[in-house]
């Protein structure tokens, strides 16, 4: 583990993998450098690539100053990209891909972008989110109600009722747990994404590096429809499906696309 120090001193834990190009993985919510997909897809992308995992702010090693913002986020993922030599390719997956868009948008130095499933919600193929949601996330965390806070993430994101009840009874409940007061932060950086109505064609107009906006082939259409979306409101961007695939990408699929679009 190695740290950098985000703009307002905030310290941010990453590891890196492999030798070669730049390559910062951001996760997605709940997720960290020990729990979620992106040492797994470090590990396969290391024979071609330096792979950067870092946890974001509030999870794992990293610090956590307060008030939270979209724009600390952006300095954080800023931070890692300079201690990977000042520019790199960069993959976000679900919120991570809403942050990674926001640090292309704010002129960060990415050579590339590839964004997977950013959760948009752009017409009526599924119900925007409650206005109440996320000040009722803020209040669970207030009252230190952590588990409370990822069930209702959850049911939000379309986890059953019983997938979460055996949840609650295996080891991974006590790591969701301990990084559910950072639940809010995933929820306002897709704050105006998810409310069912078109996505502007001005919001990411500074967004112009090359991107891969991609979904999985047997992910629900709502996902999808804001994946294609995007790619059309985007400057400079392609659209691509990862056939067989739903949100829980697997890296052995996702691998190939990245080893290609950041060739």
């Amino acid at each position: 583990m190695q740290k950098v120090h985000s703009r307002d001193g905030t310290s941010i834990a990453f590891d890196t993998y492999g030798e070669g190009p730049a390559v910062v993985l951001v996760d997605g919510a709940l997720c960290y450098r020990d729990s979620g997909p992106s040492a797994p897809l470090a590990k396969m992308l290391a024979p071609n690539f330096t792979v950067y995992t870092y946890d974001r702010r509030g999870r794992g090693d990293s610090g956590d100053t307060a008030p939270w913002s979209t724009e600390r986020e952006v300095e954080d993922l800023d931070a890692i990209i300079r201690a990977a030599g000042g520019s790199a390719y960069v993959y976000g997956i679900s919120s991570g891909a809403a942050l990674a868009l926001e640090a292309a948008n704010s002129g960060l130095p990415i050579k590339k972008l590839v964004l997977y499933e950013a959760p948009f919600i752009v017409d009526d193929s599924r119900a925007p989110i409650a206005n109440d949601f996320l000040p009722r996330l803020k209040q669970m965390v207030a009252d230190d109600r952590r588990g409370d806070a990822v069930k209702a993430f959850m049911k939000l994101v379309g986890v059953p009722s019983f997938g979460i009840a055996i949840m609650r009874l295996l080891p991974v409940w006590k790591k969701l747990k301990a990084v559910a007061h950072t639940l809010p932060y995933d929820i306002g950086l897709l704050a105006g994404t998810q409310n069912g109505k078109p996505l502007s064609p001005r919001r990411w107009s500074a967004a112009t590096v090359p991107t891969l906006v991609a979904d999985g082939g047997k992910s629900p259409a709502w996902i999808r429809n804001g994946m294609r979306a995007l790619s059309l409101v985007l400057p400079n961007a392609t659209y691509h499906t990862v056939e067989g695939q739903t949100h829980m990408l697997s890296a052995k699929a996702i691998t190939p696309v990245l080893e290609e679009y950041f060739r």
